[in-house]
């Protein structure tokens, strides 16, 4: 306890440091600030009604904004219309000959994607916030004329993710942390204390022992978590000796770390995505035929084998393909030859390629097993007795996205701790975050 102490004592010291921590607090407050104010024209009252409650795919959104979809806020949207235009942005720079190109232009064809995905975003905005008004909000709710709220709406709800979008960026530039995933994290977290209250309430006095051992199960769950976030297979790559006048360059020992779970908690997402659709085919077609009757039923509740077989399925699936579209053996072992570099034992270009093609398939399937167990412990701890609300905290996307975050923030701390000499936030002084680069 005194060594955290004296390492809080340590961050305080360093102006800068200091300094980016108090920015990003504020920028958070903003944020959290921002996502209880209701839309103009709408009753407040029936917005707030506790009978009102956001599942499945919605429940997630809500999530991820911590209560501004529910509370139909002018941060409703929050930040995943911006995520999405990043997906799609990436998934296009694998499909198409014109995005690569731009990749490889250095800052100049990073600064022309991000405008891309800006203006990809506004769109995005604009045809998600016209759901969210139809879908969700309760006509009874909206208290002037419905085409007047229609079109302030958009303008307003999209104002306020390009908005968040902002605080997001400048986060990432003046504050601590990745902007973007730190927002996500605060809403995610923001009803942590609420859901942590509302079970121990739900077990009461005689359930207090209960209640301990569901913190200790959490405790070795974020333990596991973690251990699946900063899991590496590390390949060593020699340099070949290049001499350069009277200087020998190269020569060293490096390695490339290839995560056992590369797509981090992008499947997971994909996934639940498409996992409403059963239930809702079942349920539109539930008088014309009895089996699409039963899938509906069966997919109803997220705790249903059926529903945890198929979301650990997509899951595995989406794993291997993210993977696969995101790292690039090929360009990996050219990249090495290029610069001299090659693996022991293995000759450069093509048999390189398929040596870290290998690997990689190797370490991606228990990676993508884990994985799918860490999405469905929700679900067993909600069979076991566990609140639905306490219960997403077990594993899914929530816990994935905080994990992340978390290691990222506490390794950009460890670089400043390090760089002025101080003892690190652990023993070994090294935090393997989510931001390790490939050295090869």
């Amino acid at each position: 306890m005194k060594k955290f102490f004296t390492t809080l004592k340590n961050i305080w010291s360093i102006t800068e440091l200091r300094d980016k921590i108090l920015i990003t607090l504020g920028f958070l407050v903003i944020y959290r600030l921002g996502s209880f104010i209701v839309l103009p024209g709408i009753d407040a009252n029936i917005i707030n009604d506790p009978a009102r409650k956001a599942e499945g795919l919605l429940g997630l959104l809500d999530a991820f904004s911590g209560g501004a979809f529910h509370n139909a806020s002018i941060f409703g949207l929050g930040i995943m219309p911006y995520i999405s235009a990043s997906i799609v942005i990436q998934l296009l720079t694998v499909a198409m000959p014109y995005f690569q190109k731009m990749q490889k232009e250095g800052e100049s064809g990073r600064k022309r994607i991000n405008q891309i995905t800006r203006v990809l975003t506004i769109f995005i905005c604009l045809s998600q916030s016209i759901a969210y008004i139809k879908g969700t909000i309760p006509q009874e709710a909206i208290v002037i004329n419905s085409t007047i709220f229609l079109f302030l709406s958009m303008i307003i709800l999209t104002s306020g993710t390009i908005f968040c979008m902002w605080l997001g960026e400048k986060i990432t530039d003046k504050g601590i942390g990745n902007g973007i995933s730190m927002l996500i994290m605060i809403g995610i977290i923001s009803s942590l204390p609420t859901q942590l209250f509302a079970e121990m309430a739900s077990k009461g006095l005689s359930g207090l022992l209960l209640f301990i051992l569901e913190l200790v199960a959490l405790f070795f769950v974020i333990m596991a978590v973690v251990a699946l976030t900063q899991a590496v297979r590390k390949i060593p790559v020699q340099y070949a000796k290049q001499i350069v006048g009277n200087k020998v360059y190269g020569g060293q020992r490096q390695y490339i770390p290839l995560k056992v779970n590369s797509a981090g908690v992008m499947p997971i997402i994909f996934a639940q995505a498409l996992m409403f659709i059963p239930g809702m085919l079942g349920n539109y077609f539930a008088d014309k035929n009895e089996f699409l009757a039963n899938m509906g039923f069966a997919f109803a509740s997220f705790t249903s084998p059926a529903y945890n077989i198929l979301l650990a399925t997509l899951i595995i699936v989406f794993t291997f393909f993210y993977t696969a579209i995101t790292i690039n053996p090929t360009q990996i072992a050219d990249d090495m030859k290029r610069n001299g570099g090659f693996v022991p034992g293995i000759k450069p270009g093509k048999q390189t390629s398929e040596f870290i093609d290998g690997i990689l398939t190797k370490i991606t399937l228990p990676g993508s097993v884990f994985l799918a167990i860490v999405a469905i412990l929700p679900a067993f701890a909600v069979i076991a007795g566990v609140t639905q609300g306490f219960a997403t905290f077990y594993g899914g996307t929530s816990l994935l996205i905080m994990v992340g975050v978390i290691l990222d923030t506490l390794q950009q701390i460890e670089s400043y701790l390090l760089m002025r000499h101080y003892e690190g936030m652990m023993k070994s002084g090294k935090i393997k975050g989510r931001s390790q680069v490939a050295m090869a």
